[in-house]
């Protein structure tokens, strides 16, 4: 930042703080004016606005409030996610200093993009920010990094560099990334192929750093506190019950043995998965279930309609939303409401492997020793496949159901990818991120 635009920001910010501290005393406002004249804080803004983004971006928030002497940290939240991003919030212990409340029933991508932007506007001008964080490839994340741009406040893209190279694949996410990128002034690269990337596109080697990957941070520090907190393990257990998996499951995994039964640990919520992909991956598990009824299969499911509707069209209405007390209609597919970030740690931990189209779950798995079976055709995660701790199978249904089958059947080739190194990083990628930005 130039010394014109350093005097500039701190003149409005000394406006504000004046502004809103009338009540004290004159002398007082003096010594306000003087400490911030003589600091050289950068005012960083994080943005993010879904559960995905705020698991990632959460340990670089505390990361830098650990260090107010060089950085001043503020964060605004969108709520493109409402419900499951507050959870996050909670979890975290971060309270958002802008909320821009988006989230409305029915939104659309028009809608999110032109809330996310109009509504920076103001919190840009105000906040005067020297850098805006955004993570990703979220509509929040693009929007905002456009919005930055449209003030010519730097952006720093947290994840950069990861791609398919097919904007429809997945969708829209991939465009979103690549815009993100074109826009970023600082490039924090997760491995060295998220940086090999951003080079073949022509963006400067000076501006990229390779981090590592932030969610692994997150599944660290959210691990320790599993493990010291016995009233955090006590919630864990009242969440799994209150979210439909029947009690003799929650004891079973909540138990310190190790001879439990199997579980196989589903998600599935992609817009490009949406009816026929959805229809064959419901099938897929449905033939899993039946030809493994000593397995257990839990499906966290995503409140999204075009999730749910195929899966009562498989499965039917009774097992979906079955009584867990009835024992009649017991099963061991268990369709459970979504859980937060805690108890949905914690169940992964506890699994022997993951059926996902996630994007995050394949670097959080496998940093637990968790194969991945990614229910997607391309993946901007290849690092992953090509370290053999994750396998694309797509939506096809023979796919699903052979691979699921040779990692329950088949313990050398189980061990093969649960096993293989972690691609994704040592749990310090936030120190590296604010390392790189205090030298910048």
């Amino acid at each position: 930042m130039t010394l014109q635009g350093y005097l500039k920001s701190s003149f409005l910010h000394l406006n504000r703080i004046t502004d809103h501290a009338s009540d004290a005393a004159p002398q007082h406002k003096s010594i306000l004016v003087l400490n911030i004249d003589m600091t050289h804080k950068k005012r960083v803004m994080l943005v993010f606005g879904t559960r995905p983004e705020a698991i990632k971006v959460a340990p670089l928030v505390k990361e830098f409030q650990k260090h107010t002497d060089r950085f001043e940290t503020i964060v605004c939240v969108t709520g493109q996610h409402r419900e499951m991003l507050d959870q996050v919030l909670h979890l975290f212990e971060i309270k958002p200093d802008y909320d821009l409340n988006i989230m409305k029933q029915g939104q659309d991508l028009y809608d999110v993009t032109a809330r996310v932007i109009t509504g920076l506007r103001d919190v840009y001008k105000e906040a005067q920010p020297d850098v805006v964080f955004v993570h990703g490839d979220t509509t929040t994340s693009m929007a905002a990094a456009l919005a930055a741009f449209y003030q010519q406040i730097p952006v720093a893209h947290i994840e950069a560099g990861l791609r398919t190279h097919n904007i429809y694949s997945p969708w829209p996410e991939e465009m979103n990334r690549q815009i993100t990128s074109r826009i970023s002034v600082f490039n924090l690269a997760p491995t060295a192929l998220s940086k090999e990337n951003l080079l073949k596109e022509g963006i400067d080697e000076s501006t990229i750093i390779v981090t590592g990957n932030t969610v692994i941070d997150a599944l660290y520090l959210v691990l320790d506190k599993i493990k010291s907190d016995k009233s955090l393990q006590s919630d864990i257990k009242d969440t799994l019950l209150d979210s439909g998996l029947p009690g003799e499951k929650v004891e079973d995994y909540m138990s310190p043995l190790t001879n439990k039964r199997k579980l196989v640990l589903i998600t599935g919520h992609r817009r490009e998965n949406f009816g026929d992909g959805f229809i064959h991956m419901c099938k897929a598990i449905k033939t899993l279930t039946e030809k493994y009824p000593e397995v257990d299969f839990v499906y966290p499911m995503h409140l999204n309609p075009n999730v749910r509707k195929p899966i009562k069209e498989i499965f039917g209405e009774a097992v979906v939303s079955k009584n867990v007390e009835d024992k009649a209609s017991a099963t061991n597919i268990h369709f459970i409401e979504p859980l937060e970030y805690l108890p949905f740690v914690y169940l992964m931990s506890q699994s022997t492997l993951v059926l996902t189209d996630s994007g995050g779950i394949q670097e959080e798995a496998p940093g637990l020793g968790k194969p991945v079976l990614v229910m997607r055709d391309t993946t901007e995660r290849p690092e992953a496949v090509d370290a053999g701790t994750v396998k694309l199978v797509g939506t096809n249904y023979d796919l699903i159901v052979s691979e699921t089958s040779r990692l329950l059947d088949d313990q050398e080739y189980y061990n093969s990818m649960s096993q293989a190194n972690n691609p994704y990083g040592d749990g310090q990628a936030c120190e590296r991120i604010i390392q790189f930005i205090g030298e910048r």
